[in-house]
């Protein structure tokens, strides 16, 4: 079993003695519990405390649903999709439904949008499967999964009554308030807490997470096993010589006071994709405040190269790259020859496509790296339940410790309710009156 390892031999950046002391001391904080947004740290020691008993209940819940339905809905926004639809991807075959017995029950997600298309689309298709349903909410109000989880519940009770959804609604939420908290106790839906020192996008190892994964078949106590040994691998103690989550803190706030403002996160392995979609959330919602921040984007390689790769390589000089390189691919696959050679690719001919692979993204990064755009590279062995576990835990720690660096508070997210309001005020939700008055007299 390998480990995550991380290079930053060809950022063109030195890290001064200055910093890499900052970053220990921000682990420090980050541990000792005493800095900035310091309510929120539950995820810090989130994989070790993660028990046998309850494992055994998310799988046993897992399980049940997979008993009853073809089809599993999980209903909600922002971290509360965002990891497990980012794991789940990694870890299935991307052309799982186009096999004779494919998995069941596929995890579908809704209440991530308020798009009438995709809700009619989702329910059409479903008008012969089997389903149940995760509603993910801390408060059970967060408008978009509120208005699925409204439609996906009443679909539900109407088709198997409402004590048959008893056993297809599962409620992932507070422990003592709020709407959905109030609604599982009053139905009787089963329930899993969402630990109240734990923010929405460092949640993917708690139920919000776990669930999902179970129930799509991904090895969690595998995925927790990796995210301990990073854990491990950053603690407090740890030197930056030899902790990695540091050293890529560290040189992301350098090359940020250098002037490079945008990170570019890619892979060239496409089950990824999503993983890059979390880790946007991940930093953006956490660095993204005080008028600071480096702003994350993504792309997926070698697709890429033939759109943002012209930009990337000769636009404007503000931003950098890190490459999420994979080891060793799951399965071989070796070009052919071809006795005619029109596409001129017999000298390929008896290579496997990985090795290609890896040259096309060594001969990337030189050429980028030559045109002004520093990188960075984290390697993981394989894609596998431990390799994803302990990557989360790596970019998580990460951020806590970069947020330090840049003085921000990574834990909060003062920014999002911004458009809330505005939302609210349109929609003459009660309450928002004056709102409205002065929302109106500005259109």
């Amino acid at each position: 079993m390998g480990t995550i390892k991380f290079d930053a031999s060809k950022c063109g950046i030195a890290i001064s003695d200055t910093l890499k002391k900052s970053a220990t001391e921000a682990n420090e904080l980050l541990h000792a519990g005493t800095g900035a947004g310091n309510d929120f740290l539950g995820w810090i020691t989130l994989p070790s405390s993660v028990g046998e008993a309850d494992i055994e209940a998310i799988e046993r819940q897992a399980a049940a649903l997979r008993e009853r339905a073809e089809v599993v809905i999980c209903i909600g926004i922002g971290g509360s999709y965002l990891g497990a639809k980012a794991v789940l991807d990694a870890m299935s075959d991307s052309f799982e439904l186009l096999h004779a017995t494919h998995r069941h029950p596929i995890v579908l997600f809704a209440g991530q949008n308020i798009s009438e298309d995709y809700m009619a689309e989702m329910m059409a298709a479903l008008k012969d499967r089997s389903i149940a349903a995760i509603v993910i909410s801390k408060s059970g109000t967060t408008t978009e999964p509120a208005i699925a989880f409204r439609i996906v519940k009443a679909e539900i009770e109407r088709r198997y009554g409402k004590e048959e959804a008893k056993h297809r609604i599962v409620a992932i939420t507070d422990k003592a308030r709020g709407a959905l908290k109030t609604l599982a106790d009053n139905e009787g839906y089963p329930a899993f807490v969402i630990p109240d020192n734990v923010g929405g996008r460092y949640s993917v190892l708690t139920p919000v997470g776990l669930l999902p994964l179970a129930v799509g078949g991904v090895d969690i106590k595998a995925l927790l096993a990796g995210a301990q040994e990073m854990e491990r691998a950053t603690a407090a103690g740890v030197g930056y010589e030899q902790n990695i989550a540091a050293q890529y803190a560290a040189v992301r706030n350098a090359l940020y006071r250098a002037g490079k403002k945008i990170e570019i996160l890619g892979s060239y392995e496409p089950k990824l994709q999503n993983i890059n979609e979390w880790w946007k959330q991940l930093y953006g919602e956490s660095e993204g405040k005080d008028g600071k921040g480096i702003f994350p984007a993504s792309v997926t390689l070698t697709a890429d190269l033939h759109s943002m790769g012209q930009y990337i390589q000769d636009g404007e000089r503000t931003m950098f790259e890190t490459i999420i390189s994979v080891a060793e691919p799951a399965h071989e696959v070796r070009v052919e020859s071809d006795e005619e050679n029109l596409d001129g690719l017999n000298y390929l001919a008896g290579k496997r496509m990985n090795e290609i692979n890896k040259m096309a993204e060594l001969g990337v990064c030189l050429a980028h790296v030559d045109g002004g755009v520093p990188n960075l590279r984290v390697e993981i062995p394989q894609i596998d339940a431990h390799s994803i576990g302990a990557l989360i835990y790596f970019f998580e720690k990460a951020c806590g410790i970069s947020g330090y660096l840049l003085g921000v508070n990574p834990f909060n997210q003062p920014g999002v309710e911004a458009y809330k309001k505005n939302m609210f005020a349109l929609l003459e939700k009660p309450g928002y009156e004056e709102q409205t008055k002065a929302i109106k007299a500005k259109l």
